[in-house]
């Protein structure tokens, strides 16, 4: 059972070649990062170099 329910076009949407992404949206909602190199990560990871690079985003 999933903690929150989650949305296609809000929470993650589907690629050219079919796999799921996860939007900003849904990383914030889930409250941390989990260190996958996500390509909309909100927190600043950086998988190549495995740290957080600080970002000047406004918080949403």
């Amino acid at each position: 059972m999933a903690l929150f329910d989650i949305k296609e076009g809000e929470d993650f949407y589907f690629n050219e070649q079919g796999y799921k992404v996860f939007t900003e949206k849904f990383h914030l909602k889930r409250g941390h990062c989990c260190k996958s190199g996500c390509k909309h990560c909100p927190y600043g990871y950086d998988k190549k170099t495995d740290t957080f690079i600080k970002t000047n985003k406004k918080d949403k």
